[in-house]
């Protein structure tokens, strides 16, 4: 279990004590990634990606394994705010198509990136000008045990639907009656 490759360099402190944390309470749990990820709503690979610091998990993964882990409501809090402390400073990814892994090393926060020309469809806002928080979305990922129940069907259509089934009984009983007396 405590076999992890080394962080990144150049991570920001808030990320690397989050992702040591989440690494610990991982291996306290004392499972592999990938029964983490039947425990969970997210994949060996997605659990590979967050422990590795490769990629900012979403906050739903980060309560998931919380709960797997059995942590309390303190520590669950306690790792909330790390997660949103870690997720505002994360590096961003800048994928470069038909380049090495190496160019697409991630870029630091305020740090200006002069060697990879801008992506279509992407601003074009320098990392110091925006909110490193603006850019990650957290997409909340249940698992079907967490979903919520559906919500109860409302008073007028169960009283309708009511009303339809007991007047099909009504014919039906009047059609028997009237086959069965003739």
């Amino acid at each position: 279990m405590g076999a992890w490759q080394p962080l990144p360099e150049g991570l920001p402190p808030e990320v690397r004590h989050f992702v040591e944390q989440l690494r610990l309470l991982k291996d306290r749990t004392g499972l592999s990634l990938v029964a983490l990820g039947a425990r969970t709503a997210y994949s060996k690979s997605s659990w590979q990606r967050y422990l590795n610091a490769t990629q900012p998990p979403p906050r739903q993964a980060v309560v998931a394994l919380c709960r797997v882990a059995g942590t309390g409501a303190e520590e669950a809090e306690r790792f909330g705010v790390r997660w949103e402390l870690a997720v505002k400073v994360w590096p961003k990814q800048t994928p470069l198509p038909g380049k090495p892994d190496d160019a697409a090393s991630p870029t630091l926060p305020g740090e200006p990136d002069d060697a990879a020309p801008p992506i279509p469809g992407t601003p074009t806002q320098t990392a110091a000008a925006r909110d490193p928080g603006d850019d990650y979305e957290d997409e909340p990922t249940l698992p079907w045990w967490d979903a919520p129940p559906p919500a109860p069907a409302s008073s007028s259509r169960r009283l309708l639907t009511t009303a339809l089934l007991l007047a099909a009984v009504l014919a039906l009983t009047a059609v028997i009656g009237a086959l069965a007396f003739g």
